[in-house]
This record gives structure tokens, C-alpha cells and sequence, in this order.
């Protein structure tokens, strides 16, 4: 081997300036590209199906009643789901229901993972917590339509009812629903019929009329037409849910 040989196999490796430049602009296109791909897929809902108008979404939830009323709710995949679901959520509806034990939105519309938004409260009323989730739903996640979902029976207006009549203020932090279910039993107070059950109607009336005009983002959506909300009342001894009107 030669002296310059030699010397040339003993230096390191230096790239041409011109083979430097050609392997970032391909290493800067490569992450570019990902990047498209990766927005693009961001961009995709994980749940196409649940894509839906307003009425739609009503629709397809009151179908799922249907079915959970006559027994035949569907199997759901729930392994499957939860493996779409990890990178984000497209729920088709937003749920305001009571907490009581018995009413449970996801079985009473047979829904899946991922297809309802649920809030629950004793009393199903709208504070600010609420309206700050459904606001989140809405205008983050899409969804065009919110259910205020009031049972019979309802322990929470009940005791209401009887608070206000006793005069006496219950024990603990109950105070808070009694102060926010007050309105309804009092604006239903002189109505013809059953006390509680016309003190369930009107509370489930006042929170559909409070989310509507809850600006900037519900009004805006219902004025708009990409929102609708609406009340209904859940039987506890069928499982039927009925929509006021």
C-alpha cells in the first residue's frame, strides 16, 4: 500500500457538503410527512359512526331505549372499543342525569364506550361544574346533541318538596341541592296533578332552558343548529324514556 493510501484509510469519513445537505432535506421531509400523517390521523374521529346531526343523534339514542326496553340490547365489544378510544373521543350525545343508582344512562340508551358524554347530579340540575362540561363536549369534542334525564320518584325533589314545606334545612351539604332544585318546585307549586312528579318535569324544563341560554358557546350552538337539547323523563318500572315536549 502506498503512503497516501495509507494516510486516506487512516482519516474518518467526511461527507461532501453537498451529500450533508441532500440527507437533512430528506430527513426534514420524512418528519414533515409524518407529521401530515400524524395530524391527519389527530384529525380522524375514533368513532365514524357517531358523526351525526342533532336529530340524528336523538334518533339513534332513542332507538337504543327502544331496545333496552324490550330487552335486546346489543353485545358491545368493549376490548375493541377501548383500543380506539385511547387516542381521543367522539361522542355522539351528552347526558345530564341523576345520580340515583337506578338510572343509568349508558345501559338505559344501550350505548357503547365512547358514545355518551355523562354528567351526573343528584337532581339532574345545571351548575356551573356542569355547564362547563357540556361547554368542553360541545365545542371541543363535537357533540350535537344534550339529554336532561329526570326519573320518577326522584329522591332529590322529593326531598326538596318536603324541606320547603317543613321548613327545615337538611343536614350536611344537602342544602346545596335543595337551593338548586327549589325553583322548579316552587314554579310547580299551583299545577293541577301530582306534586313531585310535576316538580320533576318542571326541574328537568328549568335545566334545558338554563344550558340553551348558557352563553357564549350552547346558545351560540344552538342558534347555529349544530346543538340540540332536549328533556326527558326516565320510568323507573320500564325503562322507557319520554321525551318532553
Amino acid at each position: 500500500m502506498c503512503e497516501n493510501c495509507s494516510q486516506n484509510a487512516l482519516q474518518p469519513f467526511a461527507p461532501s457538503r453537498r451529500a450533508v445537505v441532500t440527507f437533512a432535506a430528506s430527513a426534514l421531509g420524512l418528519l414533515l410527512g409524518r407529521g401530515i400523517a400524524d395530524a391527519k390521523e389527530a384529525k380522524a374521529p375514533p368513532k365514524p359512526e357517531n358523526v351525526l346531526s342533532p336529530d340524528a343523534s336523538l334518533k339513534r339514542l332513542m332507538e337504543g331505549n327502544g331496545r333496552y326496553v324490550a330487552g335486546v340490547s346489543r353485545r358491545h365489544d368493549f376490548k375493541h372499543e377501548r383500543e380506539a378510544l385511547v387516542g381521543g373521543q367522539n361522542p355522539f350525545a351528552a347526558v345530564l342525569s341523576c345520580a340515583d343508582s337506578r338510572i343509568a344512562p349508558e345501559y338505559a340508551f344501550d350505548s357503547g364506550r365512547g358514545d355518551l358524554f355523562v354528567c351526573r347530579v343528584a337532581g339532574n340540575f345545571a351548575n356551573d361544574e356542569t355547564i362547563a362540561s357540556m361547554e368542553y363536549t360541545v365545542a371541543v369534542l363535537g357533540t350535537p346533541l344534550i339529554v336532561v334525564l329526570g326519573h320518577d320518584r326522584c329522591g332529590a325533589v322529593d326531598a326538596t318538596i318536603k324541606s320547603l314545606k317543613d321548613d327545615k334545612p337538611l343536614p350536611g351539604h344537602i342544602p346545596s341541592l335543595v337551593a338548586a332544585i327549589a325553583p322548579a318546585v316552587k314554579a310547580s307549586a299551583q299545577q293541577s296533578g301530582d306534586a313531585l312528579n310535576n316538580a320533576i318535569r318542571q326541574n328537568v324544563i328549568d335545566n334545558v332552558n338554563k344550558l340553551k341560554s348558557a352563553t357564549p358557546i350552547l346558545s351560540a350552538a344552538v342558534e347555529q343548529n349544530k346543538l340540540k337539547i332536549v328533556g326527558a323523563i326516565y320510568q323507573l318500572n320500564t325503562g322507557r324514556v319520554d321525551l318532553l315536549s
